[in-house]
């Protein structure tokens, strides 16, 4: 529904892990420090955030609109080193305070389906985590963890 993500609103700590090597059964990650500002608009119907990664030399930049006729989220990515508006966008929703949103994409040229999932939402913290499917599903291989705290 519109609003939910207003937990999200202010500044955040984001502690990162990221897999080095997806789709090979790696248990290696790579982890690393961010700051996050995010904004609500639209009433609650639309959120927008800032990560700076100033170890990795990059910036991300997410968008997120609600659409009222579906009841559900789009959520775009962008990043600072490709310059463009990350397609297609994950959709999806929230569910006991659990948000969960797919998308079909592509990842170092084979076909995947993408899910994140917003968890752990409390006032001063949350969860996301990325994962890919390569078997449409089946099975998934987490490979982006962030824990956020608020910095406010």
């Amino acid at each position: 529904m519109s609003g939910d993500f207003d937990f999200l609103a202010g500044r955040w700590d984001v502690a990162n892990r990221r897999l080095t090597r997806r789709h090979v059964g790696s248990d290696d990650w790579d982890e690393f420090p961010a700051t996050m500002l995010a904004h609500r608009f639209f009433a609650g119907a639309g959120s927008f955030d800032e990560m700076t990664c100033p170890t990795r030399g990059f910036s991300g930049a997410t968008v997120r609109i609600f659409d009222p006729v579906s009841a559900q989220w789009s959520i775009y990515w962008m990043h600072s080193q490709r310059g463009r508006l990350e397609l297609p966008p994950v959709v999806g929703g929230f569910t006991d305070q659990v948000g969960t949103f797919y998308a079909d994409d592509s990842d170092e040229g084979r076909p995947i389906r993408c899910r994140f999932v917003w968890s752990g939402i409390t006032a001063t913290s949350c969860r996301w985590e990325q994962a890919f499917s390569i078997d449409d599903g089946t099975t998934w291989e987490t490979n982006w963890i962030m824990d956020f705290t608020r910095a406010d």
